[in-house]
C-alpha cells in the first residue's frame, strides 16, 4: 500500500535545515554512493514511521540481512571471507552515518573475484567427465548449510549443484517423453491422423543433451553476472540498511523507480515489444497488437536487435551482449520521439526499422469482468481486479476504480443477480482508490484509519452517496491479497455488505508507503533515486489493525499457499500488530453469514476435488521442505518415480471443469476479430476460469444471498 503524500506540509514538522545533507555535486560514483548513504540514513531517522536507534544491535541485523540478499545458498562466499567480514558485523550503523564504503566495496569485490573463480571452477567441472553414479547428496535448505570451509569444498559444492541441474534436465526430457507416448498412443488408439514427433533417447543421450544445455546456462549466469554493474549492487546494500527498518522501506535507484512506476500506471512509452536475451545476444520477443513494433510490419518475434538509435542526432548504441533491462531504457522514450532498431531477420539480412514511441498499457494491470452463467440458470458477474492501480501524474490516467466502475456498467447491463470481486493475488496500490471502489458498493462512511508516527490519527471516508450496485457481493481473496486488497475487504466485512470468501488468512501488510525523492535535499541536478518509505500504519475501521493478521474469511476455503510461510508475520522485521479505538459506523445487515458458512462448509465437506486439491497441497509443501536430495541418478530416478506415483492420484485435478459458462462482452468479441494477442488472452483467461474450484463455491455462495438488486 501507498499513496500520493504530499511531503511539503509534513516536512514543516522537521526543519529543513536537518535534511539537507549534501550542497556540492559528486564527481564520482563513490561520492555519490556516499551521499545516497547518509541521505537514505537521515531520511529514515527522521521520517519513518518507527525509527530505529542506529546502534549496534542495529548493524548486526543489517550484517545478517545482507548476507541473505547477497549469498543466500551460500555458493560464493568462502569461511574465510566470512571471518573477514564479519570484523565489521557491528560497525554497519558507523559507516551508514559516515558514508563509508568500505564494507560495501570490501564484500562486491570479493564477490566479483569469487564469481571469476568460480566460473574457472565450472569450466574445469564441465572439462571432466561428470560421475552420475556417486552416492551423494545435496542439501537443499539455505538454513543448514556451511558456507564453504576452503576452495575443495567449494568446487565439490558446485560439482554437486550442477549434478542436480543435470538431473533435472533429464528428469524434464523424461517427462515430456512420457507426455509425448501418451499422445501418440491415444492418436494411434483412434485413429487419428499421427504427426506426434517422437524421439526416444537412451539415458546416457539425455544425460548428454542435459549437461550441455546446464553447461550453457551456467555460462550465461556468470556472463550476465559479470555484465552487472557494481552500482547495482549498492541498490542491494541499502536495502539491507532499508528493509531491517520494515520490509516495505526500500531504496530504488532511478531505474528501479522507473519500473515501478511502469507498473503502477499500467503503461509504458515505448514499441510494445519484449525483449529476451538468449546466449549472450537479445531478441525481440511477442509484440503487442497495435503498437509501434506490431504496426511497422516490418518486425518479427524472434529478431535479432543489434543497435538501439535513441534520438535521431544520437549514434546507434550496439547492444550485442547488453543486457536486456539495458536495451529497454534505450528503447524506451518519450512519447511522440522516433527511435531506431537495426535487426538481423531470420533468413540473415539485416534491417534499420524506425518507429514513433507511444503509450502502451499493461493490459494485466487492469480490472476486467465477465458474465457468468451458473447452474441454477441465473447469471452473474465477476470482477478480476489484479492491482489498486492508479495514475497519479496525469487526471485523463486510469485508475482502479473507474475501471471497476466501468465494468459493473456493463455488467448490469447484462442483467446479472450478484458480483463476485476477486481480489487473490492482488497486492494493493493506491490508498486512495479503495474509498472510491468502496463507494460503488454502499453509501459514504469510513474505510480506514490511519496513525502517523507520531500517533495522530486519521479517519479516511468515502464520500459518495450513490451506489451503483446494492444486491449480493462477494469477495474472494487468498494469502497473496495485500494492503489496499485488505482494507477494501475489511471494510466491506466489518460493514455487513459483502462476504469475504477463500484462505483463512490474508496477507497481513497493514502500513503505507511514500515515495521520497532523495534529490528533494540535495543541491545537485543528480538522480540520487528515491527511498519507498513506510510512515503510517492503518486500522480497519474497528480499530484492529490489518498488520501481521490480515483479513480472517468468513468462510474460509484452504489453498496451496495455506501450507505455505506466506505472509508479513513470517518476516523478522515486520512491523507489529496493535489495536486503536473504533471509528463510528452502522453495521448493514445485507445476509444471514452463519447460514452462509454452513451450507458452504456441508458442499465442500462432500467436494472430493477441493479435498483431493488440500492433500496435493500438503503434499508439495512437504516437498519444498524436503532438506536433501540424493545425486545418484539411479537413485535419483527412484525418487522421481515415486513421486510421480503420488501425482498419479492429483491427475484428475488437472482435468478439472467447474462447469460454469463465461459470456464475454458483443464489443469484446469484435475486438478480438482486430486484436490477435487480446484474443488469447481472452482464451486462456477463460481457460484458467474454467478450472477454478474457488469460483464454483463463490458462485455458490452469491447465490445463497439470494435477492437482486
Amino acid at each position: 500500500m501507498w499513496k500520493n503524500f504530499k511531503l511539503n506540509k509534513f516536512l514543516l514538522l522537521i526543519p529543513l535545515t536537518s535534511l539537507m545533507f549534501c550542497f556540492n555535486s559528486p564527481k564520482n560514483d563513490d561520492e555519490k554512493m556516499q551521499t545516497i548513504m547518509v541521505s537514505v540514513k537521515n531520511t529514515l531517522s527522521y521520517l519513518h514511521y518507527s525509527p530505529k536507534p542506529i546502534n549496534d544491535a542495529y548493524s548486526k541485523d543489517v550484517y545478517k540481512h545482507y548476507f541473505e540478499l547477497v549469498d543466500p545458498a551460500k555458493r560464493y562466499f568462502l569461511q574465510s571471507d566470512m571471518d573477514e567480514f564479519s570484523k565489521h558485523e557491528t560497525k554497519l550503523d558507523d559507516y551508514i552515518n559516515q558514508g563509508d564504503l568500505s564494507f560495501y566495496k570490501l564484500t562486491i569485490d570479493r564477490l566479483y573475484q569469487r564469481v571469476d573463480e568460480i566460473d574457472k571452477i565450472t569450466q574445469d567441472i564441465f572439462s571432466k567427465p561428470i560421475n552420475l553414479q556417486e552416492e551423494e547428496t545435496l542439501t537443499l535448505e539455505p538454513k543448514l548449510k556451511k558456507v564453504p570451509a576452503n576452495k575443495q569444498e567449494q568446487y565439490n559444492e558446485w560439482k554437486k549443484f550442477i549434478k542436480y541441474n543435470i538431473l533435472q534436465e533429464v528428469e524434464s526430457m523424461n517427462s515430456k517423453e512420457e507426455a509425448q507416448k501418451e499422445k501418440k498412443d491415444s492418436v494411434q488408439k483412434y485413429k487419428l491422423n499421427d504427426t506426434i514427433k517422437l524421439k526416444v533417447l537412451t539415458q546416457d543421450e539425455k544425460v548428454k543433451k542435459a549437461t550441455d544445455e546446464v553447461k550453457d546456462l551456467v555460462k550465461e549466469t556468470f556472463t550476465r553476472f559479470k555484465k552487472r554493474k557494481k552500482m547495482d549492487w549498492f541498490t542491494v546494500y541499502m536495502n539491507a540498511y532499508t528493509e531491517v527498518f520494515d520490509p516495505h522501506t526500500n531504496y530504488y535507484s532511478p531505474k528501479d523507480k522507473e519500473d515501478f512506476d511502469t507498473q503502477f500506471t499500467g503503461k509504458v512509452i515505448g514499441i510494445g515489444a519484449l525483449i529476451q536475451e538468449k546466449k549472450g545476444n537479445l531478441y525481440l520477443g511477442a509484440l503487442t497488437i497495435g503498437a509501434p513494433a506490431w504496426k511497422s510490419k516490418q518486425l518479427s518475434e524472434g529478431d535479432k536487435i543489434l543497435k538501439v538509435k535513441s534520438k535521431p542526432k544520437d549514434d546507434a548504441v550496439n547492444v550485442v551482449g547488453m543486457l536486456s533491462d539495458e536495451a529497454v531504457r534505450l528503447i524506451r522514450g518519450e512519447k511522440g520521439t522516433p527511435v531506431t532498431l537495426t535487426v538481423q531477420k531470420k533468413d540473415g539480412t539485416i534491417k534499420d526499422v524506425t518507429m514513433i514511441r507511444e503509450e502502451v498499457a499493461i493490459e494485466d494491470t487492469f480490472a476486467r469482468s465477465i458474465v457468468v452463467n451458473a447452474p441454477n440458470g441465473k447469471k452473474y458477474g465477476f470482477i478480476n481486479l489484479p492491482s489498486f492501480n492508479a495514475d497519479f501524474e496525469n487526471s485523463k490516467g486510469r485508475n482502479a476504480s473507474d475501471d471497476i466502475k466501468n465494468e459493473i456498467v456493463k455488467l448490469k447491463g447484462q442483467n446479472i443477480e450478484g458480483i463476485i470481486l476477486d481480489l487473490r493475488n492482488n497486492g494493493g496500490g493506491s490508498l486512495t482508490e479503495v474509498g472510491d471502489i468502496m463507494g460503488l458498493f454502499m453509501e459514504a462512511g469510513p474505510y480506514v484509519q490511519v496513525k502517523d508516527g507520531n500517533g495522530k490519527i486519521q479517519t479516511l471516508k468515502n464520500k459518495n452517496e450513490t451506489p451503483i450496485w446494492t444486491g449480493p457481493l462477494v469477495i474472494m481473496q487468498n494469502e497473496l491479497s495485500a494492503s489496499a486488497s485488505e482494507i477494501l475487504a475489511g471494510v466491506m466485512q466489518d460493514n455487513g455488505r459483502a462476504v469475504v470468501i477463500g484462505s483463512p488468512q490474508s496477507f497481513g501488510k497493514g502500513t503505507v508507503q511514500t515515495f521520497v525523492d532523495l534529490n528533494r535535499f540535495l543541491n545537485t541536478e543528480d538522480d540520487f533515486g528515491s527511498l519507498k518509505l513506510t510512515i503510517q500504519k492503518f486500522y480497519r475501521i474497528t480499530g484492529e489493525s490489518t498488520q501481521r493478521k490480515g483479513i480472517v474469511s468468513d468462510i474460509q476455503m484452504k489453498d496451496f499457499f495455506t501450507y505455505a510461510e506466506v505472509g508479513e508475520r513470517y518476516d523478522d522485521f515486520a512491523l507489529a500488530w496493535d489495536k486503536i479505538p473504533a471509528t463510528k459506523f452502522e453495521k448493514l445487515n445485507f445476509f444471514n453469514i452463519q447460514a452462509l458458512e454452513k451450507a458452504s462448509a456441508d458442499r465442500m465437506a462432500k467436494n472430493k476435488n477441493y479435498q483431493l486439491l488440500l492433500e496435493s497441497a500438503q503434499w508439495r509443501e512437504k516437498l519444498d521442505k524436503e532438506e536433501n536430495i540424493t545425486l545418484n541418478i539411479n537413485k535419483f530416478n527412484d525418487v522421481m518415480k515415486h513421486r510421480k506415483s503420488q501425482i498419479e492420484k492429483f491427475k484428475v485435478l488437472t482435468k478439472f471443469e467447474n462447469g460454469l459458462q463465461f459470456i464475454m462482452y458483443p464489443s469484446e468479441v469484435e475486438r478480438e476479430k482486430k486484436d490477435e494477442a487480446f484474443k488469447k488472452k481472452s482464451e486462456m483467461w477463460i481457460k484458467n476460469l474454467k478450472k477454478d474450484l474457488y469460483l464454483q463455491e463463490a458462485m455458490n455462495i452469491v447465490s445463497d444471498m439470494g435477492v437482486k438488486s
